[in-house]
C-alpha cells in the first residue's frame, strides 16, 4: 500500500474540512490521476510510492506548461493558479537536487563506469551513464538537466 496515496487521501479530508477549494481540487485531480494509472494497462494494480510520484511529478510539470503558455498569452491570473497548483503538489515530491549536487554526482557516477570499463567512458557508453545516473537521481532532477551535465562530462 502506498503511504504517499493514504498522505494524499488524508490531506484531503482536511482539506475539505477546512473548505480550502484550491487544494481540495488539487488533491482530488492527484488521486484521479494516481487512479487512472493504476488501471492502466491489462491490469489493475496498486502504485509504489515511486510511481505516486511519478504521477504527481507528471501532473506538477503539466501545471508548469499551462502557467507558461498562459504567461505567453498574457494571463497571468491563470498562470500564477496553475503555478500555485503545482507548488501544492510538489509538497508531496521530494526536494530537487541543487545543480552542485547534481553535478557531484554526475562526476560519482562517470568515476564508478570509468572503473568498470578500465578507461573514461566516452559519448558512446551515454546510455550506460544516464541509467545508472537517473537510478540515483530517482525523480529529483529533470531528465534534460541530468542529459546536459551528462554530455558535458562525458565531453570533457
Amino acid at each position: 500500500m502506498a503511504e504517499l496515496k493514504d498522505k494524499l487521501r488524508a490531506d484531503l479530508s482536511a482539506a475539505m474540512k477546512e473548505r480550502d477549494t484550491t487544494v481540495t481540487g488539487v488533491l482530488r485531480m492527484a488521486l484521479a490521476a494516481v487512479g487512472k494509472e493504476e488501471v492502466a494497462g491489462k491490469q489493475a494494480r496498486e502504485l509504489t510510492d515511486e510511481e505516486v510520484q511519478k504521477v504527481l511529478s507528471k501532473e506538477a510539470k503539466k501545471r508548469d506548461e499551462a502557467a507558461e503558455a498562459f504567461e505567453s498569452a498574457g494571463r497571468a491570473e491563470q498562470a500564477d493558479a496553475e503555478r500555485g497548483e503545482a507548488e501544492i503538489l510538489r509538497r508531496y515530491l521530494p526536494q530537487p537536487l541543487g545543480e552542485d549536487e547534481l553535478a557531484q554526482l554526475v562526476r560519482d557516477v562517470v568515476a564508478e563506469v570509468s572503473a568498470e570499463l578500465g578507461e573514461k567512458p566516452g559519448m558512446k557508453q551515454m546510455g550506460q551513464v544516464m541509467k545508472a545516473v537517473n537510478a540515483k537521481v530517482a525523480g529529483r532532477a529533470e531528465g534534460s538537466r541530468v542529459a546536459a551535465l551528462v554530455k558535458a562530462e562525458l565531453s570533457a
